[in-house]
């Protein structure tokens, strides 16, 4: 029998699941282990690393690149935290779950461009922010969360325009991504001084802990352009930079002068303000002081209030800005519609489409200064009327119209004035243009005709200082003098004729009164038969036409077959061409004229007998005074002459022809108006030989 030795057995194969490693699978878990040993390694050396030898380090690289002094005064060092434990439940995500290491630095300033003062642009008790060591691998710097406890920043502004929140950019580009994914706000300080705009206002920060839905508070105070600012507001703790986020709540309740701003809704692109969404109520005094807090020019207005939506979109260096669906009253008018305003170069785009169902006439005595003098005190005008000028004298404040374009469309379908004068559909398109505003055409209806104007205003500064350039043009088409005082009863039956008018006006000033004063160019009207009573002229106001017309014809109604006007205003004195009024009883003949520049007034009226009827005076009446305070006086040692009026008409051929457009535009040829210009445009006939002229004995 033979033996057999270990050593001379054949190797057999191990059991399964005792097999040796093949070295591919050596290879793949060495690597793998590796992989796992670099992180860890890498996590315990940035631990246990004396992060304060980096400062010097880090304060020289950074003060480099931001090209101002930055210094990490206090202890810097690296933990690995969990983000949620620093964050209020509600505010927590599911990545805040992970650990992410954390860089902490305390006591960190950081200060002004070397141009300028020397002090702190801001401090920071502490900063800290989280990284993803893994997004790395990607060249992105992934930064969940970015923290502030108790901020100080001051922004300044100098009067040379310098200031010290523009650092230095070079446009290079870079191989990294920075992902800023949440900001975190604590307690802490802004202050915002601005020389130029003369601001000087400061916001408080305090975190709000009871508060489900806001996690920080602020409150402002300072004052800007003169006017003091207060007010305050409240906002999310964590400020979201991604794309796909929870709304960021805002809410604000500020006061800026004469303005009240009340906002409340949500950013979701704070990067971009992409999606702003805000219920915005707005009111003040007038609507142009807003200027001082959107920079867009606004008319002045009696005192306004409004609420809408602002919905805000920023984009590489233009913006854009809706107030949409909003509604509001304008003194005693309502007002609503959309406003969108561009931000572009050179000047921003202002449109807008805006209706009102309601408009009181004297609610736009401020966009020309004809408000009182209480009036202009709400809304912050230093400018007061004197007492002996009716025309206003409030200067324009045109420097700001080269700042915006314009085009804003305008309709208010009622309007009601002292009176109830018949005023409706008032529409009118505005547009402006690098400081020329138009108003082609401002049109409204009237008592059953329509009144249209166009008018150009130049405030570009070619003329001075606030000084308008205008031209005005205006038309008034067949004006019913029944529908006019709806409320006579008997100038309602017995009136039935109609108003036509033109004029053409060109002047520069900077107010009311000083265009007025260098106003060029004519007036021209027709009013076609009606009845002129007192009681009429009460209606219209007319004191001194009541006055006059007591003289003439005594208490009783009279029967106005035309009155027909045309005067030529040369540097701010308007005299008569003609100005005659024709009667069943008389023809009055208006000679004179008015002063805009110094608001007196001289006419001379007189009145001559039709044929043989009975007038009781034929004296001239002198209206004379001013504006404010007008006289009216009878010569009493002139009579007037007794030729018939028909005569002293052939005088007036000339003047009269001149309003032949409107008689053709207006009564038509069949009216007293046409009757009264053939009349005087017919040639003087001689008598037969041996026949007098005049009425036979």
């Amino acid at each position: 029998m033979t033996t057999t030795t270990a050593t001379d057995q054949t190797p057999q194969q191990a059991p399964h699941g005792h097999r040796g490693l093949s070295r591919t699978t050596k290879i793949v878990l060495w690597v793998i282990g590796v992989l796992i040993a670099l992180p860890v390694i890498a996590i315990i050396i940035i631990l246990n690393f004396d992060w304060d030898r980096a400062r010097p380090w880090l304060n020289d690289k950074v003060s480099q690149a931001i090209e101002r002094p930055f210094k990490i005064a206090g202890h810097l060092q690296v933990k690995w935290l969990k983000p949620s434990s620093t964050m209020r439940p509600h505010d927590r995500t599911w990545r805040d779950w992970i650990p992410w290491p954390y860089l902490i630095a305390n006591d960190i300033h950081v200060g002004n461009p070397t141009t300028m003062e020397q002090v702190d642009m801001a401090n920071v008790k502490q900063f800290s922010f989280s990284l993803n060591p893994l997004a790395l691998l990607s060249h992105t710097i992934q930064i969940p969360l970015l923290s502030f406890d108790t901020p100080a920043v001051s922004l300044v502004r100098l009067p040379d325009g310098r200031n010290n929140w523009t650092f230095k950019h070079e446009e290079k580009k870079s191989p990294w991504t920075l992902d800023l994914q949440r900001v975190v706000f604590s307690k802490g300080t802004v202050h915002y001084k601005d020389a130029i705009e003369k601001a000087d206002i400061t916001a408080n920060v305090d975190t709000l802990d009871q508060d489900a839905t806001y996690g920080v508070g602020w409150t402002l105070k300072g004052d800007f352009r003169g006017a003091p600012v207060s007010g305050g507001g409240k906002a999310g703790a964590v400020l979201s930079l991604q794309n796909q986020v929870e709304p960021y709540p805002i809410k604000a309740d500020m006061k800026l002068g004469l303005v009240s701003l009340a906002a409340e809704g949500t950013l979701t692109k704070p990067t971009k303000l992409a999606a702003i969404d805000m219920h915005l109520k707005a009111s003040g005094a007038s609507m142009a002081r807003l200027y001082a807090i959107t920079g867009v020019v606004f008319p002045e207005t009696p005192a306004f209030s409004t609420e809408g939506q602002l919905h805000g979109e920023l984009g590489d260096g233009t913006s854009r800005w809706v107030y949409d669906k909003f509604k509001g009253k304008v003194g005693n008018s309502d007002i609503g519609g959309r406003i969108q305003y561009d931000a572009r170069k050179p000047r921003g785009l202002l449109t807008a489409n805006v209706k009102s169902n309601l408009l009181d006439f004297k609610d736009l005595g401020p966009l020309v200064g004809a408000d009182s003098n209480e009036s202009k005190q709400k809304r912050g005008v230093d400018e007061v009327q004197p007492a002996n000028k009716a025309l206003p004298v409030e200067t324009f404040k045109t420097e700001r119209w080269t700042s915006v374009d314009a085009d804003v469309k305008f309709l208010a379908t009622r309007i009601i004035r002292h009176g109830d004068l018949p005023l409706s559909n008032l529409d009118t398109h505005l547009t402006m243009k690098n400081g020329v505003l138009s108003l082609h055409p401002l049109k409204f209806n009237m008592a059953g005709g329509v009144v249209t104007s166009n008018i150009t205003l130049d405030g570009s500064g070619r003329q001075g200082k606030n000084a308008i350039k205008a031209v005005a043009q205006t038309t008034a088409s067949h004006i019913k003098i029944n529908q006019l005082f709806p409320k006579i009863s008997d100038v309602k039956q017995a009136t039935v004729g109609e108003i036509n008018a033109q004029a053409k006006l060109t002047a520069t000033g900077n107010s009311v009164a000083t265009l007025m004063a260098d106003a060029n160019g004519e007036l021209k009207g027709l009013i076609s038969q009606g009845t002129v009573s007192k009681l009429l002229l009460e209606e219209m106001g007319l004191n001194v036409g009541n006055i006059i017309l007591t003289k003439l014809f005594g208490d009783k109604p009279v029967q106005l077959n035309c009155l027909a006007t045309d005067m030529e205003v040369a540097k701010g004195v308007a005299q008569t061409r003609l100005f005659v009024a024709d009667t069943d009883e008389a023809v009055v003949h208006v000679n004179g004229g008015l002063n805009l520049a110094t608001e007196q007034m001289d006419f001379t009226m007189k009145p001559e007998t039709k044929g043989l009827r009975l007038f009781s005076l034929r004296a001239p009446i002198y209206l004379r005074g001013t504006f404010k305070q007008p006289d009216v006086s009878i010569d009493k040692g002139v009579l007037a002459m007794k030729a018939g009026g028909a005569l002293a008409l052939g005088t007036l051929a000339a003047p009269l022809a001149a309003l032949v457009p409107l008689i053709n535009a207006g009564p038509g040829q069949d009216s007293p108006c046409a009757a009264l210009l053939a009349q005087a445009s017919a040639k003087p006939k001689a008598p037969p030989p041996g026949k007098p002229n005049g009425p036979k004995k």
